[in-house]
């Protein structure tokens, strides 16, 4: 890791930790300390380990979208390798488009595989993740309107996300469309750029790049033709997302309160759209949109809310944190020799 990068993540950590200063200002630090002292160890432990089992099931959905790309992992190293593509995601700015391209490396050391169909496993799992989370997001917001009236935040929060989705979808739809044109251009656009620089040799950066996108978009077709490999993976990631689910409604019983099931179907996904933040992993960012979706939507005070949602939080960040920077290290430390 270079100074620049040093400093990204020393910056983004800061905010992140500004940003979790001022909720605990806005809420009240005293009644979150005394809602988490107070929390019950059995249901923490019991989120926890609903935690583990969204990241186990997530492994696996790596593990199937490889397996069509002929890179094989056993399930201990597929969950090793996913733990540590979490962990990049988690501690670099902007969520999985930062941890990517870290994850991908990783991947392809394990493997012995080409970084770029590294890149497509992990980029495709992050890809079909969005199908299941928003078919959640409505059928969680649409019963949640049959019980209650749907608040103007919440009509805002769904807005949103389904127009980010909308965008990120036209534009995979795009460079797919066109593919064949960015593979023509990009090189050639990219030499010439480089071109002035002493130190690059324009022809070769050319010649680099195309090939890479070459073997890029051959991986990604490679994926489209697994309809059975697709369908399992989309299994396993709704079956992740109905982890976190319930993960997030047993850390609301830990604290003493309550949630409608329904709730937790829609807020989960729709928090991790404030990931796509400058912020290392959405780190202080989701924590906060978690707190402004589930206050008006739950009747919860606020404290009870911000400390169930640090309970959840500890489950599906700092757990997967930990797990994964020691896998990271360990399974770079085993490539290395």
């Amino acid at each position: 890791m270079d100074w620049g990068q040093r400093r990204g993540l020393l910056v983004g950590g800061a905010a992140a930790l500004a940003v979790l200063a001022v909720l605990f200002v806005v809420v009240g630090t005293d009644r979150v300390v005394e809602s988490l002292l107070s929390a019950d160890p059995a249901l923490v432990a019991a989120t926890f380990g609903l935690a583990l089992c969204w990241l186990v099931t997530w492994s696996l959905m790596l593990r199937t979208v490889l397996g069509s790309l002929d890179i094989s992992l056993g399930v201990t190293t597929a969950f090793l390798v996913y733990a540590g593509a979490v962990f990049a995601n988690n501690v670099t700015p902007f969520g999985q488009a930062g941890g990517e391209p870290v994850a991908a490396a990783l991947i392809s050391r394990v493997s012995g595989s080409r970084y770029e169909s590294s890149l497509v496993g992990i980029a495709s799992v992050d890809v079909l993740n969005v199908v299941p989370s928003l078919s959640l997001v409505l059928l969680g917001v649409g019963y949640y309107a049959t019980t209650a009236a749907v608040g103007e935040r919440l009509e805002v929060a769904v807005t949103v996300a389904v127009a980010l989705i909308a965008v990120i979808v036209t534009v995979i739809g795009l460079v797919w469309r066109f593919r064949r044109t960015v593979v023509e251009r990009l090189p050639a656009a990219v030499g010439r750029l480089v071109g002035g620089f002493d130190r690059f040799d324009a022809e070769r950066v050319t010649e680099g790049i195309g090939r890479r996108l070459r073997n890029f978009f051959a991986d990604i077709e490679r994926v489209g033709t697994s309809p059975g490999r697709l369908a399992a993976a989309v299994g396993l990631s709704l079956t992740g997302w109905l982890f976190q689910s319930a993960a997030l409604v047993v850390a609301f019983a830990a604290v003493g309160a309550s949630i409608p099931p329904a709730v937790a179907l829609f807020a989960v996904p729709l928090a991790y759209v404030a990931g796509a933040t400058p912020l290392p992993g959405g780190l202080g960012g989701i924590e906060a949109a978690f707190v402004a979706l589930l206050v008006p939507t739950t009747g919860v005070p606020a404290s009870a809310v911000t400390a169930a949602v640090l309970v959840f939080r500890g489950g599906v960040y700092w757990m997967p944190v930990a797990v994964g920077g020691v896998s990271a290290s360990v399974l770079g430390v085993r490539t290395v020799r």
